[in-house]
């Protein structure tokens, strides 16, 4: 009976130790959502996130409210990702997520930086800003829009 046990465990620790030896296959880039820190060999599952927040200060607040433009509503490639009221405004560039702020989150797929478009537009329909948003995995860009 000793020795079935005993041969047992010589086999168990013989199995782990060869699987121990493998090559664990995953993403290996820090910046993607899908890293991890355990994988020793790429395997190209590494997915992409971005974010961009824009913003404006008083200044701006101030010329849209004098231009007579009560809500502003914001666009990328062409779908709406926020509205806020022309006089809510920041002292100082938001960060992504931040309460209140207008964060725009990509998924950027095996990428790691795509450009989207942009605008803004006013409670008729009029634009104030458009141009191109850049997205870049794991961070966050900043946009302030100025008068």
């Amino acid at each position: 009976m000793k020795s079935t046990k005993t041969t047992l465990l010589t086999i168990a620790l013989a199995t782990l130790t060869l699987f121990s030896g493998c090559k664990r296959e995953g993403c290996m880039d820090p910046d993607s959502k899908t890293y991890n820190p355990d994988a020793k060999k790429d395997d190209g599952s590494c997915l992409y996130e971005g974010q961009n927040v824009i913003w404006y200060g008083q200044a701006t607040s101030e010329g849209l409210i004098n231009d007579d433009a009560i809500t502003l509503t914001y666009y990328v490639d062409g779908e709406i990702v926020g509205s806020s009221a022309t006089s809510v405004y920041w002292k100082g560039a938001p960060t992504c997520g931040q309460n209140a702020s207008i964060t725009i989150t990509k998924q950027l797929g095996g990428v790691k930086s795509k450009a989207y478009t942009y605008s803004v537009k006013d409670q008729t329909g009029f634009v104030y800003w458009s141009g191109v948003l850049n997205f870049t995995a794991n961070t966050c860009e900043k946009i302030e829009l100025t008068w």
